[in-house]
């Protein structure tokens, strides 16, 4: 009932995401992110992302790309480009330039968007589904030895 303020909600039935990698200020990334994880950017990033996980743009953090797909995406720095993702929270210092389709959207007062903001009941991120874990792989690859034994 009762949470340390520190604690971030479970979302969706799932735990918390947290940030695995980090772009950090000073530099600039062209190309393409993607995979599975959070990624916090505080330098300049130009290409698309991609990510089943949390994208945090930092406050120095400038983002340019057509789409961003992700679970989770937090905007303090700028962004030119669209979001497509089950949460959307634009804290007081982000920029937006694009539109945004989400589940849940948040903002502070300051926050800057220009653009649309479209909210769905349910969103199809389009993530290739999930490989089973190498405990499952292994489980699967016995079953199938047993039975061509038999």
């Amino acid at each position: 009932m009762f949470r340390k303020s520190s604690e971030k909600p479970i979302v969706g039935g799932q735990a918390p995401e947290r940030v695995d990698s980090i772009l950090g200020p000073g530099i600039t990334w062209q190309g393409q992110l993607s995979g599975a994880g959070g990624v916090r950017i505080d330098g300049a990033f130009d290409g698309e992302i991609a990510v089943r996980g949390i994208v945090v743009i930092g406050e120095q953090g400038r983002v340019t790309c057509e789409q961003i797909r992700a679970n989770t995406v937090v905007i303090s720095g700028s962004l030119k480009g669209n979001v497509t993702a089950h949460r959307v929270e634009i804290t007081t210092t982000g920029r937006v330039w694009g539109d945004v389709v989400t589940i849940a959207f948040s903002t502070e007062e300051g926050a800057f968007l220009r653009g649309k903001i479209r909210m769905e009941e349910q969103l199809d991120l389009g993530f290739a589904p999930e490989l089973p874990a190498d405990e499952e792989l292994v489980e699967d690859a016995a079953q199938q030895e047993s039975a061509e034994a038999e």
